[in-house]
């Protein structure tokens, strides 16, 4: 008797057991997906995991700041931490030099005096507000005693407790510090590949040395080899050749996309939209699976700081376009698509969901309150 076969259709979920990756900077997502860190904490978060593996990043630059330097810095950092080879195309004459600015790995310590302040002001409140429990006759040293006591207590704990994450997040996400340089080692092995495309007479180049570096990851029944990265930084860059070349570029970034899905790598591509016409600019955001935007705030703008909690820290914002939907067609709906991009001690990267505040009492509302269709306040049917 014939062996059953598995039936198997276009709308029929593929169940062969694919075992969890082992290598480090990758793990498990829904549907079989697969995803790889941004280098940023908190656009892991956001983006539900970090970069889906063979996807497309596509980073809209703003003219007014290069904070769009600060995520793909962060972006190649990550993948050189982790081992995983590099390739960078830049419009500069020498784009290796580019490299000696990436951020280094913050060490535990100063990961832990991030929080210490915080954490010990906090516990020493907390003891301070058990004082009402105790009798009337105990006077205010023997308090002190008892919240350092308490402290001391609670510090071993939170050591243990920062110990454990930093671990944890060896294998995925590191925090960076914009003031150290990552060390020299991590990229000047033959792992990192540069390329410049200044004098580019066409992409052909370009594509050329894509195609031959992903080439080295292919994709075969999930197994998990090695990861590799693209950084593309300013593509169309008025210094270059290929800003005159519209549907040439388009048809690398179609190429390019097509490549990356049979292949364990992820891509970014950042290019300035003002120089673009509208409707090429709508075409190249398209056929990005994540579509990121970077916006500077203008320099002394007090209206915007009377809105906006935290103003001080912040040095640009970060709007979501465009979220990957690999193996699946259902949309991932955000809390938020707009975040403030907070330089924390002006060495770490934070991105925070933007608190605004009513403009006065009788309008507006703050962020998490929900809304309804109609503009006016008064109760009653709703009315389009």
């Amino acid at each position: 008797m014939a062996a059953t076969k598995t039936r198997i259709c276009s709308f029929s979920r593929n169940i062969s057991a694919v075992s969890a990756p082992q290598l480090p900077g990758i793990k498990c997502g829904p549907n079989g997906t697969f995803f790889v860190s941004s280098g940023i904490p908190d656009l892991d978060k956001i983006l539900g995991g970090g970069f889906a593996l063979g996807s497309l990043v596509m980073i809209m630059e703003d003219a007014e700041a290069p904070h769009h330097m600060l995520l793909l810095r962060n972006f190649m950092s990550q993948g050189l931490v982790q081992n995983q080879p590099l390739l960078y195309a830049s419009p500069a004459k020498d784009p290796r030099g580019f490299l000696g600015t990436l951020p280094c790995p913050s060490s535990s310590k100063d990961e832990k005096s991030r929080n210490h302040d915080t954490e010990q002001e906090k516990g020493l409140r907390i003891a301070w507000q058990y004082k009402k429990y105790f009798s009337e006759n105990i006077d205010d040293h023997k308090v002190n005693i008892i919240a350092v006591q308490w402290w001391e207590w609670m510090e071993i704990s939170l050591a243990s407790l920062h110990s454990y994450i930093a671990d944890s997040k060896q294998e995925f996400c590191n925090d960076f510090d914009l003031r150290k340089p990552l060390e020299r080692h991590y990229y000047s092995g033959q792992r990192v590949d540069c390329v410049s495309i200044k004098d580019s007479p066409n992409p052909a180049t370009l594509h050329d040395r894509c195609a031959t570096f992903l080439a080295q990851f292919p994709r075969n029944d999930g197994s998990f080899s090695c990861l590799g990265r693209i950084a593309i930084q300013s593509l169309c860059a008025p210094q270059c050749e290929l800003s005159n070349m519209d549907w040439d570029i388009l048809s690398f970034i179609r190429s390019l996309k097509s490549m990356l899905r049979s292949a364990n790598a992820v891509a970014i591509i950042t290019f300035p939209p003002s120089l673009l016409s509208p409707s090429f600019c709508k075409r190249w955001q398209h056929m990005a699976d994540v579509l990121l935007s970077v916006k500077a705030i203008p320099d002394e703008d007090k209206e915007l700081g009377k809105l906006l909690t935290g103003y001080q820290d912040m040095v640009g914002f970060l709007n979501v376009h465009k979220i990957a939907r690999i193996n699946t067609q259902v949309p991932m709906i955000l809390e938020a698509t707009t975040f403030s991009i907070k330089l924390q001690k002006r060495r770490f990267i934070v991105l925070e969901c933007l608190n605004q505040a009513p403009i006065d009492g009788s309008s507006g509302t703050s962020y998490g309150t929900s809304g309804g269709c109609s503009g006016s306040s008064k109760s009653g049917a709703l009315d389009f």
